[in-house]
């Protein structure tokens, strides 16, 4: 049997830690109630890294372009079963409050346009957010995601406030005065 050489070797390490832990990360969060609508306050708010990412039609969105309004970002991955779950409730979210100064950014680990375009043809409801992408996590190791779905609430002045690990109820009664309460 032949060895590896160490380049094969580490190649098949980032792999392995690209996709096994992702997907065991997220198994885990499946566990978690899908109506859950608790937020984790941060004890001091921190600034929000800034990013540059394309959406599916290729245009750059950046965090700071949304300076003013109350951001949530959403990590997710179509192989995540609470990232799909929570998609509906982040649409009805978004639509509730598109006329407010509100933005949300639902930013895709790994994949690639060609199949989160074919996810987003399964959905009943297209997202009419924005759908971004981190095809190598850089935004998301930023953020220091620990697992899928992660969410954040920013408010106005850039500032991460809130958090969420697992999936959520985004068009809860609760969440929804949570973020008004930011504008």
């Amino acid at each position: 049997m032949r060895l590896l050489s160490q380049r094969h070797a580490k190649h098949y390490l980032v792999m392995l830690l690209v996709v096994v832990l992702p997907i065991n990360i997220c198994a885990a969060e499946q566990q978690a109630d899908p109506s859950d609508y608790k937020l984790k306050r941060l004890a001091r708010p921190m600034p929000a890294p800034d990013f540059t990412l394309e959406d599916m039609d290729g245009k750059k969105h950046s965090l700071t372009e949304y300076r003013g309004k109350v951001v949530l970002i959403n990590f997710w991955a179509s192989w995540c079963p609470p990232c799909i779950r929570e998609m509906p409730s982040m649409e009805q979210l978004y639509q509730n409050l598109k006329d407010q100064p509100f933005v949300l950014l639902a930013i895709n680990q790994w994949e690639d346009e060609e199949r989160v375009f074919e996810f987003m043809g399964q959905l009943q409801t297209i997202p009419t957010f924005p759908i971004l992408f981190d095809p190598q996590s850089k935004v998301s190791a930023a953020f220091e995601v620990q697992g899928l779905p992660s969410s954040f609430i920013i408010d106005t002045n850039g500032r991460i406030v809130f958090r969420a690990k697992g999936g959520r109820d985004f068009n809860h009664p609760q969440i929804v005065r949570t973020i008004r309460s930011l504008f």
